[in-house]
């Protein structure tokens, strides 16, 4: 298996910087609070007209009084007549992880980050947007959510695409009344169900593991279970709060087995200037996920 460390491309990082920089926007305003606390706003460059194409970063700061830790999720949502493929990551250096899911309509984009962040610490994905044919209209909407925030007043930022601009709110702290399934196997793959209010934009944690699967609405989750063992809390993350539910989840059997530990064989570059930005391709073996 072949794994490629990527390299900074400052010429490219200064472009979305400045895009990042132009262009309207509404920002989150940083609240005082004591302790892990993780903002959200967006800015860039909006299709205004049928057919047109355009791209806005939604960047996240650690603004707190403690370390941002664990998952954070963030969502986007667009109005009808606006479609994404997916955002781009560039944030250096790469001391996290990031993946991402687009819904079939392009509508919807999930993304999960995981990397420590000291207060002052931000990234920031670009979002690359079409429209269709008709003028564009309605809001964008963009969330943060990690289980540790203090702070929900920032965690929401909205634009809206030919139209006036409009505060976006707090969003409402969730409360999780029931869970469905308390029981499974330690290999994962159990199906829950959680009921309760405030629920959308969630994500689930089994412990300290994110849901395999996970979909929410106002009122319902519906999860998988990774992989895991003995009895963990079921936590339901939202731009609002975290919410535990009334009974933990207990795994039965024996956990999966670890993954094999990485093995490296050899590098393609042995050397490169002291500024950085050599491109090196790493072989080896077990190196998914690295």
């Amino acid at each position: 298996m072949t794994t490629r460390l990527a390299a900074a491309w400052p010429a490219f990082l200064l472009a979305a910087a400045a895009l990042f920089a132009a262009g309207p926007a509404l920002a989150a305003t940083a609240v005082s609070a004591s302790g892990p606390d993780v903002a959200v706003s967006q800015a860039g460059n909006y299709p205004a007209r049928p057919n047109s194409y355009g791209n806005f970063s939604v960047s996240w700061t650690s603004v707190g009084t403690a370390d941002t830790t664990g998952v954070t999720h963030l969502t986007v949502d667009l109005p009808p007549g606006l479609r994404t493929g997916g955002a781009l990551m560039y944030s250096t250096p790469y001391d996290y992880t990031f993946s991402q899911t687009v819904s079939p309509d392009g509508r919807h984009l999930e993304a999960t980050f995981r990397g420590t962040r000291v207060p002052g610490r931000g990234d920031f994905m670009k979002v690359q947007v079409s429209s269709g044919a008709a003028t564009p209209s309605g809001v964008i909407r963009a969330t943060v959510a990690n289980r540790d925030d203090v702070n929900p007043a920032n965690n929401v930022s909205t634009y809206t695409v030919n139209g006036p601009q409009r505060p976006a709110g707090t969003p409402d702290r969730p409360a999780v009344t029931a869970i469905g399934t308390a029981t499974g196997p330690g290999t994962g793959g159990t199906a829950v169900t959680l009921t309760g209010t405030g629920l959308d934009d969630g994500f689930v944690l089994f412990g300290n593991d994110r849901s395999a699967k996970a979909s929410c609405t106002d009122t319902q989750c519906t999860a998988t279970t990774p992989g895991g063992s003995g009895s963990v809390p079921v936590t339901v993350v939202t731009p609002g709060g975290a919410a535990d539910a009334p009974e933990e989840f207990t795994y039965t059997g024996p956990p999966p087995a670890p993954p094999a530990a990485p093995v490296v064989t050899g590098l393609n570059v042995r050397g490169g200037p002291a500024r950085g930005g050599t491109s090196v391709y790493v072989l080896g073996t077990g190196l998914a996920g690295g």
